[in-house]
């Protein structure tokens, strides 16, 4: 059986400093294969009181539900998509913002759009993500595609 090139890659963004890597790696990606290139950028919320989380129900807000805050939060994702978008040359109809844990987001986006290659930058986060897991874990252990994982290196150059 003959393996079919990529035809829609989705690329997961998180605007941080040194994740530039990701988006070099989707863009030669996507240039190899001549794919469809989504972005998409997931707005994390913190769950409000009565929600499941770590195992157990909180009866306690972590945080006051803020509305302004939320919305603050997807109109500078917007904006930053939006100048991405533009530099890289994907349209915006293949520009996304989705609210949520990122995991699931991107799961869910990928299995709704199809698409054949999932891209995210890789780094380590420290003993919390360990703890508690990563967005990487999350979707390797879920894939609905091919995950490529591209190493972030540390502040300073260290891999």
């Amino acid at each position: 059986m003959a393996i079919k090139p990529y035809q829609h890659l989705l690329v997961a963004v998180d605007f941080a400093a040194g994740s530039e890597p990701v988006v070099d790696r989707a863009l030669e990606m996507r240039d190899r294969f001549g794919a469809r290139l989504t972005l998409l950028n997931v707005v994390e919320y913190v769950p409000s009181g009565g929600e499941y989380a770590g195992g157990a129900f909180l009866t306690e807000p972590l945080m006051a539900q803020d509305t302004e805050l939320e919305k603050e939060l997807l109109d500078a994702a917007v904006q930053e998509m939006d100048l991405l978008g533009e530099r890289v040359g994907v349209p915006p109809e293949d520009r996304l913002i989705e609210s949520g844990p990122a995991g699931r987001s991107i799961l869910h986006v990928a299995e709704d759009l199809g698409v054949d290659l999932i891209i995210v930058g890789a780094h380590d986060r420290g003993w919390f993500s360990r703890l508690f897991g990563s967005t990487t874990q999350t979707l390797v252990a879920r894939e609905p595609c091919d995950l490529l994982a591209v190493r972030i290196p540390k502040p300073g150059g260290e891999p």
